[in-house]
């Protein structure tokens, strides 16, 4: 048998040595502290980091996996879920725990609401939850993890959930509707209040995907802007999934998934009581829950507080305001829908966004590519709130220089026809198996061909084999 491109270490590295490794494997990392990313990075400023990693530092080798030897860390999370619970306008009822982040809530979510249909609505065989085509594919997961089925509801031309086509797919097998506040895609906020009575009066749960935006929100709100009900509030409302390591500005990752009650809570736990190893009860989707990450969600809420969000909620709409109106200046791109919060994404019929994309990037600036309509996305906060005049600059200039490309861009929509017409009729696999040969480096700036490929392959079992081929060479170790 081969060696593996890395052995494991015989002797032990100084502090100095792994730094200085980490530095050089960093320099193609986004540069997010100069506000020069507008996607996965939430950062409260060097001050508020200080005293949240002080907290965290206290339990940083700390499990909570068992309560009564860290009941410190149990009461610190029993804390943080109330005081998330009273800003979602939660009753003393209302409880819920912290996971690793949205991703782990929303299978929480999921796993109890099949749980409570097990013993609510017994009659059930194949459990079905009803989705908008705009819910986060963390939900695809959940269905496929604890096997539930699910149906997509179109979303209607404001890019918001169409109330009318959900209800036209709920039947005897729903057991739970989903709405997001707001979609990541587009920033919409779903008529939450319509589909939460559509919930109760088919004796539905429902969750509210409050992942994004459940702690930018409120504070949005209170800044008086025109923000739906989307909480406990809410009358129907059942569940809400909320990522403090997002607007909460929490280290990675912390989220917090809350019930309307006790009982439906109890369905997310697991418990085996046979174990020759003792009785073993676990919250949460892991087993072992690192103390650091609980620890630090308290001190984000403690150290921030109201004030402080409220500070960071209205430099983060000024920035985006600004972005908006700059955007909207620009004749050639158009903002999709009507953002309710932060979240902006904008299309183009005139030029190739794939193309701006890749010079935006030579520039520096990283953001989401999506599809369906092909769109960039910029999620801002409150790191960008001294950026905006610069990217708008840098914006404008990109703008005229994907316009000046129309060899290109005319080279790109021939190969992605090209490509939808091949995978037809070549066989399985082959399309991926082409492009992984044909695929740039993750830090080459040269993208737009690749995600015009995929855009034409949407759908199709090609794009799940390129996917795949991509997830397995990333994770695979390089010399």
């Amino acid at each position: 048998m081969s060696k593996t491109v890395y052995g494991f270490p015989t002797d032990s590295m100084s502090e100095m040595e792994m730094l200085e490794i980490i530095a050089h494997k960093r320099q193609r990392d986004i540069d997010w502290k100069r506000g020069r990313a507008f996607c996965l990075i939430y950062y409260p400023g060097e001050a508020r980091e200080k005293a949240i990693k002080a907290v965290f530092d206290q339990f940083y080798a700390d499990n909570a996996l068992n309560p009564t030897a860290t009941p410190s860390l149990a009461a610190i999370e029993a804390e943080t879920v109330s005081m998330c619970a009273d800003l979602f306008h939660g009753d003393e009822e209302v409880c819920g725990n912290l996971t690793t982040g949205g991703t782990e809530s929303i299978l929480l979510a999921v796993k109890t609401a099949r749980d409570w249909s097990r013993k609510h609505r017994p009659e059930i065989k194949n459990p079905n939850i009803v989705i908008p085509t705009s819910v986060h594919p963390a939900f695809m997961k959940a269905f496929h993890y604890f096997d539930v089925d699910f149906t997509v509801a179109k979303i209607g031309a404001d890019y918001k959930a169409d109330v009318q086509e959900i209800e036209k797919a709920i039947d005897k097998n729903t057991i739970m509707l989903v709405a997001s506040a707001p979609a990541y895609p587009h920033g919409m906020m779903d008529p939450i209040s319509e589909i939460a009575a559509l919930a109760k009066k088919h004796n539905l749960l429902c969750h509210v995907d409050a992942c994004i935006g459940g702690f930018l929100l409120p504070f949005v709100k209170e800044l008086g802007y025109d923000i739906p009900p989307f909480d406990f509030s809410v009358d129907g409302v059942t569940s809400i999934s909320a990522d403090l390591h997002k607007y909460g500005y929490s280290p990675k990752g912390a989220s917090v998934i809350l019930y309307k009650n006790h009982e439906l809570r109890r369905f997310q736990f697991s418990l085996y009581t046979k174990w020759n190893g003792g009785i073993y009860g676990s919250p949460t989707m892991t087993g072992t829950r690192p103390g650091g990450n609980i620890a630090a969600a308290w001190a984000s809420i403690k150290s921030i507080g109201r004030s402080g969000y409220l500070e960071m909620a209205k430099a983060t709409m000024d920035a985006t305001k600004q972005i908006i109106e700059g955007i909207k200046s620009i004749p050639e791109l158009q903002i999709i829908g009507k953002p309710d919060m932060s979240i902006v994404a904008f299309s183009s019929s005139e030029v190739d966004v794939f193309l701006l994309a890749d010079e935006l990037n030579k520039k520096g600036w990283h953001f989401e590519r999506q599809q369906l309509p092909p769109s960039l996305h910029f999620t801002v906060n409150y790191i960008h709130k001294d950026i905006a005049e610069e990217f708008l600059k840098d914006l404008n200039e990109c703008v005229q220089l994907a316009k000046g490309k129309k060899l290109t861009q005319l080279g790109n929509k021939i190969q992605t026809s090209i490509v939808k017409g091949l995978s037809n009729i070549l066989p399985s696999g082959t399309i991926a198996k082409l492009q992984k040969n044909a695929t740039p480096d993750l830090d080459n700036e040269n993208k737009a061909a690749m995600y015009g490929m995929m855009g034409a392959l949407s759908g199709t079992s090609d794009l799940d084999e390129i996917v795949l081929d991509f997830l397995d060479d990333i994770y695979t170790a390089k010399p």
